[in-house]
C-alpha cells in the first residue's frame, strides 16, 4: 500500500484570508470572543509565531498578541471549500478516506504503484487544490495511515514529506512520544515515568517490559505503530463523517439541569441538520471542556441510524452523566456531536 495523508494548512483561517484578503500577513485567530470565554479554533501561520495555538483560550491568545484579529467562523463557508477541495482531489486519486473537513487519506498505489510515480502523483495533488482553490496543503506519503499522518505535519505549510518502503522506523524514531496517533497523556506517563521519550524507545520495548508498561491490546497496537506497521485500510465510506454542535459558556456550569437542556437544543439542531442532508447517524458523542481545558468525550453507537432530536439528546444526557460520574465539576463548555452518517436512500436498500 502506498498511501498520502492531505492536511490543509491552517483551514479556517486560510479561507477567512481567501475571502478578505486584507488579512494575508496579519496574525488571525478564527475562534470566539476574546473577552468571553472563546477558544481559538484555528491560527494562522502569523499568529502561531507568537505560540498561538488551536484550543487556547482566545483571551490567552490575546494576551500573547495584542494585535491579533479575531473572526467568528463560518462553518458553512469552510464546508463549501471543503467540498471542492474533495471533489478535485478525487478527480485524481478516486479512493479517498475523507477524516475531516480538512484532512483525509488517499489511496496513490492504485493509481501509481511504484513510490517514485506515487510521490510525484501526490505532488500534482498538492498543485491542483493551489490551482483549483488557491489553498495550500501538506501531504506525507508512506506505506501505512499513521507514518503518512506524522510525515505531513513535517513540511507545513505547503510541503510534502515521502518516507520509503523500509525506512518508516527510522524516520518515527526521534519523534516525541505524544507525536504517535494513540499515545495519549496516560499512556505518555506511564512510558515517560520509565525513562522512555521518544518513538524509537517505544518501538525497541521487549514484550515482557510493554506488558508491564502497557497491558493488553494497546501496548502491541502502538509498539507496532511505533514501527511504521499500521494495516488499516481506507475506509471510504461516510462513517468518519460527523457534524456537532457546541457552546462554551459565559461562566463555568454546574447545574445538572441546565447542560441537559443544553444537550437537547443542541440535538434539536443536529436532528435539523440530519433530515437537510437527507441522512441518519449510528453514532452519538457528548463532548466536556473543565476550567482547566481537559477534554473528555463518551460516545454510544446504535444498530440503525437515527435522525430523531429526541433520541439524540436523550443519548448525550446519558453520556454526560457517565462522563460526570467518572470525573464532577462545573463544565466549560458541552457539546454534541454525531458520525457514522448514511443516506437515506442507502438505509432504505438494506432493510
Amino acid at each position: 500500500m502506498i498511501v498520502a495523508h492531505l492536511d490543509l494548512d491552517a483551514f479556517f483561517a486560510a479561507v477567512e484570508e481567501l475571502e478578505t484578503p486584507e488579512l494575508r500577513g496579519v496574525p488571525l485567530v478564527v475562534g470566539g470572543d476574546p473577552h468571553g470565554r472563546g477558544v481559538v479554533a484555528t491560527a494562522n501561520y502569523v499568529a502561531r509565531t507568537f505560540g498561538i495555538r488551536s484550543a487556547m483560550s482566545c483571551a490567552e491568545a490575546l494576551r500573547r498578541c495584542p494585535e491579533v484579529t479575531f473572526v467568528r467562523p463560518r462553518m458553512q463557508l469552510y464546508r463549501e471549500y471543503s467540498r471542492e477541495v474533495w471533489t478535485t482531489v478525487r478527480e485524481v486519486v478516486p479512493t479517498v478516506e475523507q477524516a475531516g473537513i480538512d484532512e483525509g487519506y488517499l489511496d496513490l498505489g492504485q493509481v501509481a504503484p511504484a513510490f517514485d510515480d506515487a510521490r510525484a502523483l501526490a505532488d500534482a495533488v498538492r498543485a491542483v487544490i493551489r490551482a483549483r482553490t488557491r489553498l495550500s496543503c501538506s501531504l506525507g506519503v508512506a506505506s501505512s495511515k499513521v507514518v503518512a499522518k506524522i510525515a505531513s505535519d513535517r513540511r507545513k505549510p505547503g510541503g510534502l514529506t515521502a518516507v520509503r518502503p523500509g525506512s518508516e522506523a527510522s524516520f518515527l524514531a526521534p519523534f516525541a512520544l505524544r507525536v504517535l496517533p494513540g499515545v495519549g497523556p496516560r499512556a505518555e506517563e506511564r512510558l515517560t515515568a520509565a525513562g522512555l521519550e521518544t518513538i524509537g524507545d517505544l518501538a525497541a520495548l521487549d514484550d515482557q517490559t510493554l506488558r508491564a508498561l502497557l497491558p493488553g491490546k494497546v501496548g502491541a497496537l502502538l509498539r507496532d505503530r511505533a514501527r511504521g506497521v499500521d494495516p488499516r485500510p481506507l475506509e471510504v465510506s461516510t462513517e468518519r463523517i460527523s457534524i456537532s454542535q457546541e457552546e462554551t459558556f459565559a461562566r463555568d456550569v454546574g447545574d445538572l439541569e441546565r447542560l441537559h437542556d443544553e444537550l437537547r437544543q443542541m440535538a434539536i439542531r443536529l436532528a435539523e441538520l440530519l433530515r437537510e442532508r437527507e441522512q441518519t447517524a449510528r453514532t452519538v458523542t457528548t463532548k466536556l471542556r473543565y476550567p482547566d481545558f481537559s477534554i473528555r468525550t463518551r460516545s454510544t453507537s446504535l444498530p440503525v441510524g437515527i435522525d430523531d432530536a429526541e433520541r439524540i439528546g436523550e443519548l448525550a444526557c446519558s453520556l454526560l452523566d457517565r462522563a460526570l460520574k467518572d470525573r464532577p465539576g462545573p463544565l466549560r463548555l458541552v457539546g454534541v456531536g454525531v458520525s457514522g452518517l448514511t443516506e437515506h436512500a442507502q438505509l432504505q436498500l438494506t432493510v
